[in-house]
């Protein structure tokens, strides 16, 4: 009788952890009502999917990539309104609920000595509770040395604020460099990229002015100007075509160069 019960016992363990993986499903900082704000992103600025894993919030997008357990790119819109000075309560990150292969739980973090790097930056959508929430879903995180993500990192992500105020708005589009032979951490196996990139595009969606930075996730105090690079350097890399919906000759001609003139350093 007793091994009967044990059994049962086992039995039901094993149908809870399977419902569990399967079904359950994570908090939501989305609000499914508050269908009249988003920020949408210009078709011609969206890049290609390796994996087909898009996912859409409010307030960016991003492609996630499961066997590397992050997001192989983020993009979103960056205006001159969305640069607040709002006080936000800073939230949980929380798995994303849009991930339909499950993000990475944020524990994976934990004891690394690597930064829960935002990819989309929460400095970037203070303008709204529910856009600042948005960007701690462990989607949009990918691990960071301290030092690159508080120096240089950080250093860029001021400089395309001031962009942003200069211009009155930009697309951007970033992430790691998702490549075999990564060191992984965490139970689920998050990969530490050892480059990161961040690809900028502003003015008319049909010939814009594009700017593309590529770095090695440590430290430098090198000038900005320095880690700029051609878009197609970025995508031989990480295999995403970046501007596949503009016509061919404009795609190649701007993607094929490095040209700072039109950016204010």
């Amino acid at each position: 009788m007793r091994k009967t019960i044990y059994s049962l016992l086992l039995v039901a363990c094993i149908v809870g952890f399977w419902v569990f993986e399967n079904f359950y499903t994570s908090d939501s900082y989305s609000d499914p009502e508050n269908t009249g704000l988003k920020t949408d992103i210009p078709p011609n600025f969206m890049p290609s999917s390796t994996t087909g894993a898009i996912v859409e919030h409010r307030y960016y997008s991003l492609s996630y990539n499961e066997p590397f357990e992050q997001a192989e790119w983020v993009a979103y819109v960056l205006k001159k309104s969305h640069l607040t000075r709002d006080q936000r309560k800073r939230p949980f990150f929380i798995e994303d609920p849009k991930v339909k292969t499950k993000s990475a739980d944020w524990r994976n973090y934990r004891g690394s000595g690597y930064d829960r790097g935002h990819l989309c930056p929460a400095g970037d959508r203070r303008f709204s509770e529910q856009a600042y929430n948005e960007s701690f879903y462990t989607s949009n995180i990918s691990p960071q040395d301290r030092d690159f993500n508080a120096g240089v990192w950080n250093r860029l992500e001021l400089q395309v604020r001031d962009w942003a105020r200069s211009y009155n708005e930009l697309f951007v589009v970033t992430g790691g460099v998702l490549e075999p032979g990564l060191q992984e951490i965490g139970e689920e196996d998050v990969d530490v990229p050892r480059y990161y990139y961040k690809i900028l595009a502003r003015g008319a969606p049909d010939n814009p002015k594009i700017l593309a930075f590529l770095f090695f996730g440590k430290e430098s105090t090198k000038p900005l100007r320095r880690f700029t690079v051609s878009v197609d350097d970025v995508e031989k890399r990480t295999g995403i075509d970046f501007f596949e919906n503009l016509p061919d000759e404009v795609e190649s001609r701007l993607e094929g160069k490095v040209e700072i003139s039109d950016w204010k350093f």
